[in-house]
């Protein structure tokens, strides 16, 4: 997935203004700027700056079609199961959550009330009891109130193994455990709630923890806290057609080819700090690769002027439409903190000293080149990416910006290892795949290719069992500190025979373990140079996965399109503020 993180300024902006937070088992925030923007950001302290309407975008007229082009289909619509790229974006259209952020597209951040009033309140000012109070006149597309009953139900659906993908912060913090199932069966009652969540009235929703969890406000901007009608639960039928709660609905839903998101009339407009209903519909179209999504969007005729590539400018096409001055206009560059792996199945991939010669085998340069050049990625050599809190600069296993695939021949010793990587069946990785494949072959690896639909990538690739060796995978922190990367990506208690948020690594290391339990009991201004220092010690004694880059957004829109940002939190496209130019 990319989420964006924040720089230092501000998070720590943000993390001041949770005041009593300072025992908070992870730092809180998401959002960061590209190289060039002022970074700057807060949480709303002032109901005011939760409250609706938005204010207006410039030179925004209502009507028209704004169409999104993306290659592979929407892997799910159900909010609790949304954690994909484009979900998280789309979702924003119809999908209400507790909190949200104003983003100005520019670097500037506020997380503020969405569904609440307020970005909530620490009732015991221990971090351990969390109230937020429910807006009034929010409605579901049918017109039926939104109140804490509905969002209480979308949460506690949320700890049901069938319906995975989604986060599980809230479940495990809830249920005081990684195994959230053993706590609490929803399929058993549900009507029932998981412990710790309650509503004393329609229009308060309560938390209550047995840790301290600062950044509770944080981790409910995600959408498994948006709400669903129980009577309208169709389990897992409903990523097909979710109930909206935000200003648009979903008209049309064509089996993995096209969505089309209509004006939801139910949506005041009153009640909501950040949205806008400009367009008459949206349409996601899946299908088109990167190539013809960007030769499309430079031809810029009939509906194509008013789409979007969410796949990006592709590599082959990066020098040309850099060297177009006429599309520079049209054109949206900004760095995100999500980071690329060659994950390593550590289930599989036992011994580390092959876990080892894969660190030395890779060409990065090489890696880099095949994506499109740093328009479009940078190599790293962390685990953590740059923009992290506490991030350490190291490289662990030195082999310069090419490779060293002697030094890997050396650790094999002359084994030849025959591993199978797999990889979401798109273009870009289908590209980046072959060229793994000859690196690491390089080196005395044997490397067999396959292809994995990439809307099923990530469930797949988070099956303890699954029959990959290596995989190429990606994650960007939910908020930027280590604690939202190391012990989410690392920690083996966390794993389960589905549904793993282990990075896909399984690595399960009682000692690192334990460091994770220490650092996080740590206050949150202690742990920023611990987490740099495990970066460099989990790829010392583990070698778990091979860094390979940071991802950078460019992508290119058409000229009838206005409004249109690359989101500070997620790094993708970003349509809340979309509009059609007459």
């Amino acid at each position: 997935m990319r989420y964006r993180p924040v720089t230092a300024l501000v998070l720590l902006t943000l993390v001041a203004g949770l005041g009593a937070c300072s025992n908070n088992k992870r730092t809180d925030d998401d959002a960061a700027p590209d190289a060039g923007r002022q970074a700057s950001g807060s949480i709303a302290t002032d109901p005011k700056d939760s409250r609706g309407p938005a204010a207006e975008v410039p030179g925004a007229a209502k009507g028209g079609t704004v169409t999104v082009l993306r290659q592979s289909k929407v892997s799910h619509l159900d909010p609790q199961r949304v954690y994909s790229f484009v979900g998280l974006t789309a979702s924003q259209l119809y999908a209400r959550r507790l909190t949200t952020y104003k983003d100005d597209g520019k670097g500037k951040v506020v997380l503020v009330g969405d569904l609440a009033e307020t970005p909530g309140t620490d009732v015991t000012k221990d971090c351990k009891t969390w109230e937020f109070k429910i807006k009034e006149g929010v409605k579901f597309e049918d017109g039926s109130a939104v109140t804490s009953k509905e969002i209480a139900y979308g949460i506690a659906r949320s700890f049901d193994l069938a319906l995975t993908g989604g986060p599980t912060y809230l479940q495990e913090w809830l249920a005081d455990t990684p195994q959230f199932d053993t706590k609490f069966n929803f399929t058993a009652d549900k009507t029932a709630l998981p412990p710790g969540l309650s509503t004393p009235d329609p229009r308060t929703l309560r938390f209550t923890f047995a840790k301290a969890h600062c950044d509770l406000p944080f981790a409910v901007s995600l959408p498994a806290t948006a709400p669903v009608p129980p009577a309208k639960d169709t389990g897992t039928d409903y990523d097909k057609a979710p109930v909206s709660s935000g200003p648009y609905r979903l008209a049309k839903n064509e089996a993995g080819t096209r969505l089309t998101f209509e004006r939801n009339p139910h949506w005041d407009p009153a009640t909501d700090p950040m949205r806008h209903q400009y367009p008459d519909t949206f349409v996601y179209e899946f299908g088109a690769n990167p190539v013809t999504q960007t030769n499309r969007i430079i031809a810029d005729s009939g509906a194509d002027a008013s789409a979007v590539s969410f796949n990006g400018v592709d590599s082959s096409l990066v020098s040309k439409v850099v060297g177009d001055p006429a599309l520079k206009s049209r054109t949206l560059q900004e760095p995100t903190p999500s980071e690329y792996t060659l994950t390593i199945n550590n289930n599989r991939v036992t011994d580390l000293k092959v876990r080892q010669a894969l660190n030395y085998a890779i060409d990065r340069d090489g890696v880099v080149k095949t994506l499109g050049g740093d328009t479009v990625a940078r190599g790293v050599t962390t685990l953590m990416p740059p923009a992290t809190l506490g991030w350490k600069n190291y490289d662990a296993y030195p082999a310069g910006r090419t490779g060293n695939p002697g030094k890997a021949r050396e650790l094999l010793g002359g084994a030849t290892p025959e591993l199978v990587l797999g990889f979401p069946d798109d273009a870009r990785n289908q590209e980046l795949s072959t060229t793994l494949k000859s690196n690491l072959e390089k080196a005395g690896f044997r490397i067999t290719l396959k292809p994995i639909a990439a809307d099923t990538f990530l469930d797949e690739t988070k099956k303890k069992n699954n029959p990959w060796d290596l995989y190429i995978g990606s994650w960007g922190a939910d908020w930027p500190s280590g604690a939202s990367i190391l012990p989410v990506l690392y920690d083996g208690r966390a794993i389960k025979d589905g549904g793993s948020n282990n990075g896909a690594s399984y690595l399960n290391a009682p000692a690192l373990n334990a460091e994770f339990d220490r650092i996080l009991a740590m206050p949150v201004a202690d742990q920023l140079a611990e987490w740099g220092r495990l970066d460099e010690k989990i790829m010392l004694e583990y070698a778990p996965v091979v860094p390979l880059y940071v991802d950078v957004m460019f992508t290119i829109h058409g000229s009838k399109v206005g409004g249109i940002f690359i989101d500070s939190i997620w790094g993708s496209v970003a349509v809340t503020n979309a509009y059609v130019r007459p």
